[in-house]
């Protein structure tokens, strides 16, 4: 797994921009190297044994992407790119940089800076590649990141963070929320 940490790294820190790196190919790199993050996070929870690590790790990614998509098809921003309406804010960030906040919180900075130099060359891609200007990035940067410092541990378990659906009797649902300061 640090192989494939170390492929984007050298990818994103030591390669500029060429003739040979169409913006294609550095949209279809983002495409896979948002994944990373979070994978990791999940093989190493499961080669621990840490399954409430895996368990928070799926409410930082569901909860982040949910959050993602409402703001997605609420905002309908154009893409630099024109190619859709749903620039903001960027999914991709937002799923990489969850995976990389978990890691930092979970394992340590051993495992969260190379997961954040993965994410970092996923902001700088989606810009490249015109798929987002940097708000969008920054937007689902902020997205993933607070969702992993909300859901992993010790952060939630200190400021006894309660995340519940609610319905009313009209049919309304929403999403309650509580944390102690």
């Amino acid at each position: 797994m640090r192989k494939v940490l170390l492929f984007f790294l050298v990818i994103g820190l030591f390669s500029a921009p060429s003739d040979a790196q169409t913006r294609k190919t550095i949209d279809f790199s983002t495409d896979v190297a948002m994944f990373v993050p979070a994978a990791l996070g999940a093989g190493a929870a499961i080669c621990k044994g840490d399954y409430e690590g895996l368990f928070e790790l799926g409410k930082t990614v569901a909860v982040s992407t949910a959050v993602t998509y409402i703001l997605k098809y609420s905002v309908k921003k154009s893409r630099p790119d024109g190619s859709g309406f749903d620039a903001f804010p960027s999914n991709h960030n937002n799923f990489s940089f969850a995976g990389a906040t978990f890691l930092m919180k979970r394992y340590g900075w051993k495992w969260g800076v190379p997961a954040y130099l993965v994410s970092g060359y996923v902001a700088w891609g989606r810009i490249y590649a015109k798929k987002h200007d940097i708000w969008d990035v920054l937007a689902g940067a902020a997205i993933g990141v607070g969702s992993g410092l909300l859901f992993t541990t010790p952060f939630a378990k200190e400021h006894d963070v309660t995340l519940a659906p609610t319905f009313n009797s009209e049919g309304g649902c929403g999403i309650y929320f509580s944390m102690s300061l």
